[in-house]
């Protein structure tokens, strides 16, 4: 798969822009503040329907103006895919695949698989447990539809379940009857979420062990741990035994959207006791383990974006970086920097065709 043309409208700082790209190596150059990160966040919106970086939609229009369209033509499978999404301001964002709209978003996800490697990755240490669900149900999602209509369910049914204890709260009623209904749909959606989250961790880790090895060139202990409430029983019998709390907090405490990811190095929280360029090369590591389990599931390369990574890494990860798309078959990939001939020396190692655009 590749992205051949991307051109954009009123996205981000951008009045018209257009790009033909090279088949492997794309790379934009520039100081800081010209929209490096912008294009690069336009091919993501491309294949998720939203931005990586900021996810209120209208702030992504142009300042003064109305609307933003990004358009990108793919050659995939020796076809051409036109794929466009736009968003006027006050109404809804439209997907559109070879002019025909998409009636719900979620049947894109996975369409255009694409993995972006980026210094906002830190939140997954720093942040909450939220930040990294998400980064499980992304990774999940590209090529497992099923997953992720049973997420879109759970959080449907789940944000009704919390909007009927607010409404039993102010009205000082409560009707067991109705909450076990809501029980029992997201008890049977958790359990398809659970079981794949956990077969897709057993999968994930090895590849995740193996490349942070090859990254960081040390033995450190690192792991990747799955936490639950439902390894200790159903949700159903969670839900029952939690009632009392829930109508007390109006909101349902405990669930697979409670879940999260542990980090760890020499069985040690990675975000208290690991070193910096230990974080950086276990975030690398990730996304590196991310593109290798979308390209065994979809059987296509997924697209890779390296955002900024010259910056924000030391000569030696990134020359371990570049080294392995080398070595590993890569499909396209994308890269920002700020500085050209940096940039330039790196591709150059790599032994593909590549274009530099200065912006």
């Amino acid at each position: 798969m590749v992205l051949s043309t991307l051109s954009v409208l009123n996205y981000k700082n951008f009045d018209s822009k257009t790009f033909d790209f090279d088949s492997k190596i794309n790379c934009f150059v520039g100081n800081n503040g010209v929209g490096k990160t912008n294009v690069l966040d336009a091919i993501y919106h491309l294949s998720f329907g939203k931005s990586y970086f900021n996810p209120i939609a209208s702030q992504n229009i142009k300042h003064n103006e109305d609307f933003f369209v990004i358009n990108g033509d793919y050659q995939k499978q020796d076809k051409l895919e036109k794929v466009v999404v736009s968003l006027k301001r006050n109404q809804k964002k439209i997907i559109k695949r070879n002019n025909k709209p998409y009636g719900k978003f979620s049947d894109h996800v996975g369409f255009l698989p694409l993995v972006i490697i980026s210094p906002a990755d830190r939140d997954l240490i720093t942040e909450g447990s939220e930040t990294r669900r998400k980064f499980i149900d992304s990774v999940i999602s590209q090529s497992n539809k099923s997953y992720l209509d049973a997420l879109i369910s759970y959080n449907k049914v789940l944000a009704q379940r919390n909007a009927l204890l607010k409404y039993f709260a102010l009205n000082h009623t409560f009707n067991n009857d109705t909450i076990q209904i809501y029980n029992e749909q997201l008890d049977g959606y958790a359990k398809i979420i659970f079981t794949e989250r956990s077969q897709f961790l057993d999968v994930f880790t090895p590849i995740f062990k193996s490349k942070y090895e090859a990254i960081s060139n040390n033995d450190e202990a690192i792991n990747l741990a799955y936490k639950s409430d439902l390894f200790e029983t159903n949700l159903l019998t969670i839900l029952n035994k939690t009632i009392n709390k829930d109508k007390a907090i109006q909101y349902t405490t405990s669930g697979i959207h409670k879940d999260d990811l542990l980090f760890s190095i020499d069985n040690h929280p990675i975000k208290k006791f690991g070193s910096q360029g230990q974080q950086k090369s276990f975030l690398i590591a990730l996304k590196l383990a991310q593109f290798e389990f979308i390209k065994q599931q979809s059987g296509e390369n997924p697209i890779l974006l390296l955002d900024d990574i010259f910056d924000k890494l030391d000569e030696n990860r990134v020359g371990q970086i570049i080294s392995l798309v080398n070595q590993e078959n890569f499909g396209q990939l994308f890269i920002s920097d700020t500085h050209a001939e940096r940039t330039e020396k790196a591709v150059k190692q790599v032994h593909q065709t590549y274009k530099i655009f200065n912006l």
